[in-house]
């Protein structure tokens, strides 16, 4: 009786979980929003909107070290558009033309721009099941994975 129990509690505890993600997951406007980021010992916030055109964009708006030595601001120097090196490290696009898949219950469709590399990689973007955003950058199947959490 006991075993049947913990099974039928198990089994709730899935069902709520995967509920729980799904209801993140189903909506395209669940996206929008700030978010408080971490990657390395770089902190930053960054902001989703979605345009017109039902797409999304991801943009840095605060960076918890933005000056160098000199207290002059950070630019974005390894961006691989030469135009876009000066653009102040608290204004950098990370993304734009993010678009829901509603099949795969994800965002996708376009590239993520890493300014401490000053590469890009497809990314496809997802709730996870405590409520972080799951940002899965990936070139030629190789990939990494950051965490925003919702502010």
């Amino acid at each position: 009786m006991k075993k049947l129990f913990l099974i039928i509690t198990l089994i709730g505890a899935f069902i709520s979980t995967s509920m729980a993600q799904s209801a993140l997951n189903d909506k395209a406007e669940s996206i929008i929003g700030t978010y408080s980021c971490k990657q390395g010992d770089d902190q930053f916030k960054a902001k989703i909107t979605q345009q017109k055109d039902g797409t999304f964009t991801g943009q840095i708006i605060w960076v918890e070290k933005d000056r160098d030595a000199n207290g002059n601001k950070i630019l974005d120097t390894k961006n691989p558009d030469k135009n876009l090196r000066n653009t102040p490290c608290d204004q950098i696009v990370l993304f734009s033309r993010l678009q829901y898949n509603a099949k795969e219950k994800c965002w996708d469709g376009t590239k993520i721009y890493d300014p401490q590399r000053g590469i890009k990689a497809k990314v496809k973007v997802e709730f996870t099941d405590d409520g972080q955003l799951k940002l899965r950058g990936s070139i030629l199947g190789i990939g990494e994975s950051v965490y925003w959490k919702k502010i």
